[in-house]
């Protein structure tokens, strides 16, 4: 189940940031295994190489480019240098994403105007070059990465980034409806507390860079009791991607270990 054989998967934030298994990497060595063409753009060349490598070492197909997707010359001459690749997009993989730490009366302009960029209009750039694609098939899935933040409050004083995930959630779900007659499915992933090489900077941004208390209070604060990792990140967009999902547009899939119905 859940294959993806031959499909071509446009994914952006290809690499990690760190050691380790983020969202992006694990995602793009996920749907290899399950058969997919993997074109992986980040604005990390390393990165991007790293989780490229993986890929091939395994007998899988991956392309890598080097891109800046808040910008739309850049979206396009990407998304045109996969089209030449692989002369399709089956699948369009929003994934990059950034969280600051700031409220309204203290944030900067350009602190608000850069995490709309990256965490949403990324999204709908990626959306607006690969969907006209999409159409043309007759075919295709979008999976974007969001947050728990864009539905509720985390602890976590970041207006601007919760602010952005919620209109990525609903970007999505709008859109959805309106590509829905053209077999365009689209959806959201909506990961909560997960220990991704990331949460090395979190805890330098929100807890004084005591990682080992920020680790500890954050799987406290899952009923689960633990960090989810960027694996089960990667197995619900997978599902979201597959066509057993035929059925399934305009949602979401949170997967945060219960946070967030616990009223904790």
């Amino acid at each position: 189940m859940f294959r993806l054989t031959d499909k071509v998967v446009f994914l952006t934030g290809c690499g990690s940031v760190g050691a380790g298994w983020g969202n992006g990497k694990s995602i793009a060595v996920l749907f290899a295994r399950q058969g997919a063409r993997i074109f992986g753009v980040d604005i990390n060349e390393a990165a991007a190489r790293e989780t490229q490598a993986i890929i091939q070492e395994e007998g899988g197909t991956c392309e890598i480019a080097t891109g800046d997707v808040t910008d739309s010359a850049e979206v396009a001459r990407l998304v045109e240098a996969c089209m030449v690749r692989f002369g399709r997009i089956d699948v369009l993989v929003n994934n990059v994403g950034k969280s600051e730490p700031a409220i309204p009366g203290e944030m900067d302009e350009a602190l608000w105007d850069s995490q709309l960029a990256v965490n949403l209009k990324s999204a709908f750039l990626c959306c607006q070059a690969v969907l006209p694609i999409m159409q043309k098939q007759g075919k295709g899935a979008v999976v974007s990465i969001a947050s728990t933040a864009g539905i509720r409050y985390t602890g976590k004083p970041q207006a601007a980034y919760s602010a952005a995930k919620a209109g990525l959630i609903h970007f999505s779900k709008t859109t959805a409806i309106t590509y829905a007659p053209h077999g365009i499915r689209m959806n959201c992933v909506l990961p909560g507390l997960m220990y991704t090489p990331l949460v090395d900077k979190l805890a330098e941004q929100f807890a004084g860079g005591d990682l080992e208390g920020f680790v500890a209070k954050r799987n406290a604060a899952v009923p689960i009791g633990k960090m989810g990792e960027g694996w089960d990140v990667a197995h619900a967009a997978l599902f979201l991607a597959s066509d057993e999902a035929k059925y399934v547009t305009a949602t979401e899939l949170v997967v945060d270990g219960g946070l967030t119905a616990s009223p904790r």
